[in-house]
């Protein structure tokens, strides 16, 4: 079983930064991948970053050259660096965890609000 907590979310101002990171405990073998989800204000989820096993990573279209996606593999954390912010990415902000076999785990979630 894997665990995957996420924090850092919060009320930034538009064009601010925040650091989200997502802590992940457990049976953590044969990652596929790792990534961020989100789901706006009557929006259904949608992924916005991924980081494969190999570090090699890619971006949703609104967010390419704003956010930034990384993992600890020593403390087996994610983290999205999200700078530039827009009212439009307020979303609850979910961590994703592919093993191995397609099985997938998901954190509770994190609220980010951009709103001045």
């Amino acid at each position: 079983q894997v665990q995957l907590v996420e924090s850092g979310g919060g009320l930034v101002q538009p064009g601010g930064s925040l650091r989200l990171s997502c802590a992940a405990s457990g049976s953590i073998l044969s990652i596929n991948h790792m990534a961020w989800y989100r789901q706006g204000p009557g929006k259904q989820r949608e992924w916005v970053a991924i980081i494969t096993s190999g570090g090699t990573t890619s971006y949703a279209d609104s967010v390419k050259g704003r956010f930034t996606i990384s993992r600890d593999n020593a403390k087996n954390t994610l983290s999205l660096q999200m700078n530039s912010l827009d009212p439009e990415d307020t979303a609850v902000y979910y961590c994703n965890l592919r093993l191995r076999g397609n099985v997938d785990y998901w954190g509770q979630g994190t609220q980010v609000t951009v709103s001045s």
